[in-house]
């Protein structure tokens, strides 16, 4: 089925808005049914055995305002850049900041330079993740250490969709681990740093996604070269360092 009448449909079921956390409601059961169709749909897709050299990623990174969703905590915005295998399309990226009416933390704000009067009169949830889903197609997901943007999307997902966010996001961690299992570093810039990266924008959703998507190139590269062609090669050899 066709991805942009999907798209169309969820951006015709979005009903009242929620001010406090920036989320739709779907209002209409027949078509909520018919997004729980679009995810079966979704979840069909296997990459686990697509060659490494010609899989879709999108690299993707979000800023919150704080680490506990189910707690209260929001996504101030939401940055990605695509990718196939090992090469980064630069002129395909993603970036919007998203609605949030209450303060932003002091400490947030000066991390993200994202202010309140920023996010005030931004575009809802609702809308961005509809954006950033069009925009991720049938890509897999990557992220840096992928459980908080996981935890924030599921919950996110699971408010505004009243379903599961089925849409597999891989961690950058069982790559590097595998290329190189002796490197301790864990933070971004720390790896960036480390392969002479020059660290830019970070903490800007957009820039920590190319930070990671110029990592996740070379880590790619590495993967190749060791006998990994797919990612079920990636998984498999992962296990085998446990």
């Amino acid at each position: 089925m066709a991805f942009e009448p999907f798209m169309q449909i969820f951006r015709g079921v979005m009903g009242k808005r929620e001010n406090s956390a920036g989320l739709g409601k779907i209002q209409n059961a027949q078509q909520l049914a018919y997004l729980r169709h679009m995810q079966r749909e979704v979840s069909k897709y296997d990459p686990m055995n697509v060659s490494l050299k010609e899989l879709p990623f999108v690299l993707f990174d979000i800023e919150t305002t704080g680490f506990y969703p189910e707690k209260g905590d929001r996504i101030l915005s939401i940055g990605a850049v695509k990718m196939r295998g090992s090469e980064i399309l630069q002129e395909e990226t993603f970036y919007s900041l998203v609605q949030y009416d209450k303060e932003v933390p002091t400490n947030i704000a000066e991390l993200t330079n994202i202010t309140t009067e920023d996010v005030k009169e931004a575009p809802p949830f609702s809308d961005v993740y509809v954006d950033f889903l069009k925009f991720k197609s049938e890509s897999t997901l990557v992220a840096h250490h992928s459980k908080h943007e996981r935890a924030f999307m599921e919950y996110s997902s699971s408010k505004l969709l009243r379903m599961p966010f089925k849409h597999r996001i891989i961690d950058t961690s069982f790559l590097f681990k595998i290329v190189n299992p002796t490197l301790n570093l864990v933070a971004l810039e720390e790896l960036c740093e480390h392969h002479q990266i020059q660290v830019k924008d970070r903490h800007h959703a957009l820039g920590d996604a190319i930070l990671t998507a110029k990592l996740w190139s070379m880590y790619v590269n590495h993967a190749m070269e060791i006998g990994c062609e797919t990612l079920s090669d990636v998984y498999e050899k992962f296990s085998q360092m446990r």
